[in-house]
């Protein structure tokens, strides 16, 4: 089991003080615009790139906290996901808890290697082999990759779900794993849970 911890306190901080800025920033420009000469559209443009910052932090600090419990990779986890939905690369990975998986998915490739960010985003790009399946995180390895995960029947008649979304959907269904799910089609992050899919970031402001 992970045994490290990690002081949430800074990202929480910088998360706290973005939101200030943004808020001061928007209240700036309603001032602005009572100027007729006045061009607000500078002020947009930066105001657009701090939202882009907020997102990272908010969702960097929620996996975070998501996450820690189980493996203390969180960050490598959360830099990556990141990384992976700037760049529209999708990804399916599992974090096993408490209940073992290995009875509820197909076995898909060995790694059993120290977690980096670097090594998942490496496994999630598009043309190697194991890109299209799951990877097993248990604790601080990537345990395994190119999984086969169980489809969620239910999440099929939802919102027209994608594969790995179903997958996620499914393993949950039966057993404790947090899985998340970067979609290649919008960036967009999820994690599943309990049979539940929720959103965890979009890349909107990117676009």
């Amino acid at each position: 089991m992970p045994q490290g911890t990690f002081d949430f306190s800074p990202l929480k901080q910088q998360l706290t003080q973005g939101l200030e800025d943004i808020s001061f920033e928007i209240n700036k420009g309603l001032k602005t615009l009572e100027k007729d000469s006045y061009c607000v559209l500078g002020e947009l443009t930066e105001l657009k790139d701090k939202f882009e910052q907020v997102e990272m932090v908010a969702a960097s600090f929620y996996l975070n906290n998501y996450l820690s419990p189980f493996t203390d990779k969180y960050l490598d986890i959360s830099t990556c996901i990141q990384h992976l939905s700037h760049q529209r690369h999708g990804a399916l990975i599992v974090i096993e808890r408490e209940d073992e998986v290995d009875s509820f998915i197909r076995g898909g490739t060995p790694i059993g290697a120290t977690l980096t960010h670097a090594l998942l985003e490496s496994i999630f790009y598009p043309g190697n082999p194991l890109h299209d399946g799951a990877v097993l995180v248990r604790a601080n390895q990537i345990f395994s990759a190119a999984n086969i995960l169980p489809l969620s029947k239910i999440g099929s008649n939802k919102k027209k779900l994608g594969t790995r979304h179903r997958a996620a959907l499914g393993l949950t269904e039966q057993s404790d794993a947090l899985v998340l799910v970067v979609s290649e089609e919008t960036g967009i992050i999820s994690f599943a849970i309990d049979g539940k899919l929720q959103p965890i970031s979009t890349v909107s402001s990117f676009i």
